[in-house]
């Protein structure tokens, strides 16, 4: 007989099949919001589930540490999902003489191609140049003064190569990647002959691209809450205010309040760090964060002139931009403009001009309209206040601001602020943060997470062979096709999600009807483990069913369906989450969605 345990926005069941296979469904992956009002009290409070704040929670939760996780809205919903899906060690940042940044990224970079090779894969990258010896002379006033000059100077190839050798050589311990290397005109545009032809060189390295970062981000998160009940995080609930008996968290979805105690309380929301502090009555100007928007086109002869890998490339006014195949799509990007937090981030009709003019500039043949665009999104960098500094110029490093917190009847406690950071270096700041928080509680470090697999990468199959062997002992139940898929999407964490499929005390699987990529079952897993609050959570990020523009009205109406059993929605609750998914994808992302049925 099976044993369940049921609730709003979880669901654990254990049974035994007729091959006596024990299928477990993780119940510490789905937390609610009794988590924290049973126990309102912890030694850390972290406000923020960006990549950040969440990789600071699991490594504070590897040490043993009473950490919990708050998320106004869901987890990686706010600027760690509005990143250009990119691993990499920032080869620009050496004109403004980041060198430890670089050396940082480069090494974090190389680590997670081992850690996470389930989501973050090789990326190799060109760079079309146009000239030789320019920007010679305009680089050392750029590295000294941060300031572009009164007219932008293009950076050559004499120039681009020293920065390409110089950014080798901080691959040379534990590299994982090839050196770059350089090709002239001829040999450039055999290679990929949709370029530009007035091009006289290339350049071409590798990076890494984050294939799937929200779902990176909910396995961080997992490996977090796995480490034990001392670690509690719960997302759409929201820090609102703060006095001597502790911090004041509403739901966001309820409105239901109640306070909770830390003694040292770490804001770690991003480009909304300053609003966080006074919210919480410690008004702060730290932030200075810059909006940068992405478009994702279904362009298939666009998709062909990339050649699988990115075109990395400086346009005329001097901001560097992207243009990269993923997901069988291309993704454009992207702008840096200075943005009121107080406002909502969006992709602009000006923006997509931009995008279209500087695609014509690097590929003249291929022609772009806006029928093309599936998916647009936009976000705000958490880069810190730089007042007449121009936003290319501004560090992208970090730092962390403290301040003491007094308590009634207790020894002052601790507000920790995180200003800046990036994805690539997510594990370094968080070991670095908690190192901080360690030393303020008293308590030794156990556990470094350096070279520590992250969820679904441990074990993950990296050669062919393995891969077959995997997918031959999982593939049994679903076939080689759907194992290879989940694996695809899940890492080594896809078995658990094949037991789901495979258990006999549920109803049969089947494709969905209007996106047979999945299936019913899966996305009920899905709602069931993964801290599912809002039918857009699974559209954007349990899944990649907006990004690469498979969603359409039906789909979201049949999802509505398959989730409101698991958690416990209503008629009413389903069209609202209907009606809320379907303007979100609308205003936001520019998707086009016929009327609900």
């Amino acid at each position: 007989m099976p044993e369940c345990h049921t609730g709003s926005a979880h669901m654990a069941c254990r049974s035994v099949s007729p091959k006596t296979k024990v299928i477990t469904m993780p119940f510490s992956s789905s937390q609610t919001q009794s988590a924290l009002s049973d126990r309102p009290r912890a030694q850390v409070l972290i406000i923020g589930a960006g990549i950040n704040g969440i990789a600071t929670f699991r490594d504070l939760a590897l040490q043993g540490v009473d950490v919990a996780l708050v998320e106004k809205d869901d987890y990686a919903s706010g600027a760690s999902a509005a990143s250009s899906h990119m691993i990499h060690g920032g080869v620009r940042y050496l004109e403004n003489g980041e060198f430890r940044l670089v050396k940082e990224s480069v090494t974090e970079r190389n680590s997670l191609l081992k850690i996470a090779p389930h989501y973050v894969k090789p990326l190799k990258t060109t760079i079309p140049i146009f000239s030789t010896f320019s920007g010679v002379m305009a680089a050392p006033l750029r590295f000294l003064t941060h300031k572009q000059g009164a007219k932008h100077v293009e950076r050559g190839a004499m120039l681009i190569k020293i920065g390409m050798m110089i950014y080798d050589s901080f691959s040379r311990d534990g590299g994982t990647v090839p050196r770059h290397e350089f090709k002239g005109r001829t040999k450039a545009l055999a290679a990929l002959p949709f370029l530009n032809s007035g091009l006289k060189y290339t350049a071409t390295y590798y990076d890494a691209a984050m294939h799937d970062p929200e779902r990176l981000a909910l396995d961080v998160l997992r490996d977090g809450l796995d480490a034990g009940p001392h670690a509690r995080a719960v997302n759409y609930v929201e820090a609102v205010g703060m006095n001597d008996d502790g911090v004041l968290l509403r739901n966001s979805i309820t409105g239901e309040e109640f306070r909770f105690q830390a003694d040292v309380v770490v804001n770690t929301s991003g480009p909304w760090t300053d609003l966080t502090n006074n919210a919480l009555g410690q008004p702060s100007t730290f932030m200075g964060g810059t909006k940068g928007s992405h478009v994702v086109l279904d362009n298939p002869e666009l998709l062909t002139a990339t050649g699988g890998g990115e075109i990395f490339f400086e346009h005329e006014d001097g901001r560097i931009v992207l243009i990269y195949p993923l997901k069988g799509r291309v993704l454009v990007g992207t702008t840096d403009l200075e943005h009121d937090m107080t406002q909502p981030a969006r992709c602009t009709e000006d923006e997509i001009d931009y995008f279209f003019d500087l695609v014509a500039n690097v590929f003249p043949t291929v022609a772009v309209d806006r029928s093309d665009i599936v998916f647009r999104y936009s976000g705000v960098r958490p880069l810190p206040r730089h007042d007449d500094e121009a936003p290319g110029f501004v560090s992208r490093d970090y730092r962390i601001e403290s301040r003491p917190l007094p308590r009634t009847g207790a020894p002052d406690g601790t507000l920790l602020s995180l200003v800046g950071g990036k994805w690539t270096t997510f594990r370094a700041l968080a070991e670095n943060l908690s190192t901080d928080i360690l030393k303020l509680l008293g308590v030794p470090r156990t556990v470094s997470t350096e070279g520590l697999a992250i969820g679904g990468g441990r074990d993950f199959p990296s050669t062919t062979a393995a891969h077959r062997v995997w997918v031959t002992a999982h593939g049994d139940e679903v076939g080689a096709g759907r194992a290879t898929a989940l694996l695809s999407r899940y890492g080594t964490r896809a078995s658990e999600v094949i037991n789901f499929l495979i258990d006999p005390i549920g109803p049969a699987d089947a494709p969905l009807q209007h996106n047979a990529a999945y299936t019913r079952r899966e996305i009920e897993f899905l709602a069931a483990t993964e801290s599912v609050g809002r039918l857009i959570d699974v559209l954007l990020r349990r899944t990649s069913m907006a990004f690469v523009g498979a969603v359409t009205t039906p789909l979201i109406e049949e999802l509505a369906i398959v989730v409101a059993p698991v958690l416990g929605w209503d008629a009413a609750r389903q069209a609202e989450e209907i009606e809320m998914a379907r303007g979100i994808l609308m205003d936001v992302h520019g998707v086009n969605l016929a009327p609900v049925s």
